[in-house]
């Protein structure tokens, strides 16, 4: 028995073959990009494709969320209007939004009872945010990654008690990149060269080197990439998050490939199996161990998660990677010796065409593993590995062959029962499907023949199902190998057409509007249409500035907000001088700092 509720394991896709991936090696929940407005402008899909995905995960109780979280314009919130409609005609669960301008079409009922979440996007980092969308009825609310366990669990606790819509869900995510700025509040992509993170374009500025000086030239940190963080895992925090009565946990990554999120989405099946139950339906059988360290990653952190680990302030200084942006992957152990094809690294187990990486005068290079022989590894480049080095192997080829071939596959358990010549299945959630077997030719054998039944019957082969019982109450009637079969898929079939004529899209209740926690906000509210700024304006809000997506206005703006703080992570937080970032054009950007609540500002 599990401790606690059934909670909900959300994996992202990139394309059709992942959302499969994903629901087969054990996601309850699926999100992806619809044909445009996702904030992943390179993982757009087709609504066919999306209409093909819906129909094979209803058939596990898999739900489909679609992203439609960037800021539109007005002409794109009428196609963003027209698209909603035809993704709830398609059977899609949920929509993900961040531009009001949808929640006020909702409001004023010109949208269908689709269920709406509030996207990360939306920059739910306060209590006094998740409250407000709380009171406008939104069915759940993303949480921003910068909380901590404590500040989630209080919003959990704060959200289960209110008089209204107290079972509003709470979403966190648990692994990924990590963006190192507040999400929805970073406007650096943009001021640079147009690509607008709120639009779906983010050009990763935050991946990129930079140096730290100070007013009077001084540099403390020349070239680095000092605003790229680890990768979020917070697999040690699962038990806790689920206590505190989160919902949804959340992998990030919709630009990844099916291997990648196969692995991950294995992982974390296990992880929280061990705790809470399913919201889908059915038992995946794992062909392969999932292992974090052998997927992408530029090294771990679980960020500001753990507030006993956290300073009094509640920041850390384990969450970044000055050194690279790229993955490290597993670390393998140090070089004893190198000579002229290869080196040698006791205790590893590597395979020819194993990617490689090492830092060498703090620069990461990578090589190929050609060929292994005990423990000297022969490589096509030895130029700058030496003695005493660590070696990362980024590049896993033999788990990256099993996950291509892998056959994971999640299937639903069902039980045969053949009574008065009618054989029924009944599947784990209780849908049944009879089918009466004609035959009436008494059999030369009966006991061969009612153990071919049986066999025949169990051979669910590549179908969606696994015979987890055949109860046989008489002998059945002569009937060939061939007919057997015919009668197995017939009532598969049936099966599989049942459980989607039983399956219960949500619906979101009808929203109203709420009073906005500020009086009046400025170009942080991202306001780019009319309608927004109605919607604002009704929950009590003046917007003091259009977004600069439409303005155009960068200049002497906060380009980006971030709990992340390099005066912090340089124990510079004494230091009266002014600091800046300076780029690898030379474009220098003030920094700020609210040491009170521990921010930094990267200003234009």
């Amino acid at each position: 028995m599990k401790l606690y509720k059934p909670v909900e394991l959300l994996s992202p896709a990139k394309d059709k073959e992942t959302a499969i991936a994903a629901i087969n090696s054990g996601a309850d929940s699926v999100y992806i990009g619809a044909p445009k407005f996702g904030a992943r402008q390179n993982a757009s899909n087709s609504l066919e494709d999306i209409r093909e995905i819906v129909e094979f995960a209803h058939k596990f109780n898999v739900r489909i969320h679609v992203t439609l979280n960037t800021i539109l314009t007005d002409e794109e919130l009428k196609e963003a209007q027209n698209l909603i409609q035809e993704l709830y005609k398609i059977g899609v669960d949920a929509i993900i939004v961040q531009d009001m301008g949808i929640l006020k079409l909702a409001i004023d009922g010109k949208l269908p009872p689709i269920e709406i979440h509030a996207s990360t996007q939306c920059n739910n980092r306060t209590l006094e945010k998740v409250k407000f969308f709380q009171s406008l009825g939104i069915k759940r609310v993303i949480l921003a990654r910068e909380l901590t366990l404590n500040e989630i669990e209080n919003i959990c606790k704060e959200v289960k008690n209110s008089d209204f819509n107290p079972d509003m869900e709470i979403e966190v995510f648990i692994h990924g990149a990590l963006c190192v700025s507040y999400s929805g509040q970073c406007y650096l992509s943009a001021s640079i060269g147009g690509r607008s993170a709120n639009r779906g374009e983010c050009a990763q500025p935050c991946r990129k080197k930079y140096s730290l000086v100070d007013d009077s030239g001084k540099i403390y940190a020349k070239d680095k990439y000092l605003l790229n963080l680890k990768d979020f895992n917070a697999s040690k925090h699962i038990e806790r998050l689920i206590k505190a009565g989160v919902k949804s946990f959340k992998i990030e990554g919709r630009l990844k490939d099916s291997g990648y999120v196969k692995n991950v989405t294995a992982y974390y099946r296990k992880e929280i199996d061990q705790y809470a139950s399913k919201t889908s339906t059915g038992e995946i059988f794992t062909d392969f161990e999932p292992d974090l360290n052998k997927s992408f990653n530029r090294g771990f952190t679980d960020y500001f998660l753990p507030s006993e680990t956290n300073d009094k302030k509640g920041r850390r200084k384990t969450i970044n990677n000055f050194d690279t942006p790229k993955s490290l992957g597993e670390k393998l152990g140090r070089v004893e010796k190198v000579f002229k094809d290869g080196f040698i690294i006791k205790g590893t187990q590597l395979n020819p065409q194993d990617g490689l990486c090492y830092f060498s005068d703090r620069e990461l290079f990578g090589c190929l593993v050609n060929r292994v022989e005990g423990d000297r590894i022969y490589t096509n480049n030895v130029d700058k590995i030496k003695e005493g080095m660590v070696i990362y192997r980024n590049f896993n080829n033999e788990f990256d062959r099993h996950l291509k071939n892998s056959k994971t596959k999640r299937r639903i358990g069902i039980e045969f029962i053949f009574k008065d010549k009618i054989l029924t299945a009944t599947d784990e959630d209780g849908n049944i499907a009879e089918i009466e077997v004609q035959s009436s030719e008494i059999p030369k054998n009966p006991e061969k023949m009612l153990e071919t039944f049986k066999t025949q019957l169990a051979k669910t082969g590549e179908s969606d199902f696994y015979a987890a019982k055949i109860e046989i109450n008489e002998p059945p009637n002569f009937l060939p190998v061939s007919s057997i079969n015919e009668l197995r898929r017939e009532i598969l079939d049936k099966l599989i057409a049942k459980r989607l004529k039983n399956y219960q899209t949500p619906k979101q209740t009808p929203l109203n509007y709420a009073k906005f926690p500020l009086d009046t906000y400025d170009y942080h509210a991202n306001v780019l249409n009319e309608t927004a700024k109605d919607f604002y304006k009704t929950c009590g809000c003046e917007i003091t500035d259009l977004a600069p997506e439409k303005t155009g206005k960068f200049k002497e703006k906060e380009l980006m907000c971030t709990k992340y703080c390099l005066k912090y992570a340089f124990d510079l937080c004494g230091v009266k001088k002014n600091l800046f970032l300076i780029d690898e054009k030379g474009k220098k950007y003030p920094l700020k700092f609210d040491c009170k609540n521990c921010r930094m500002i990267i200003c234009g």
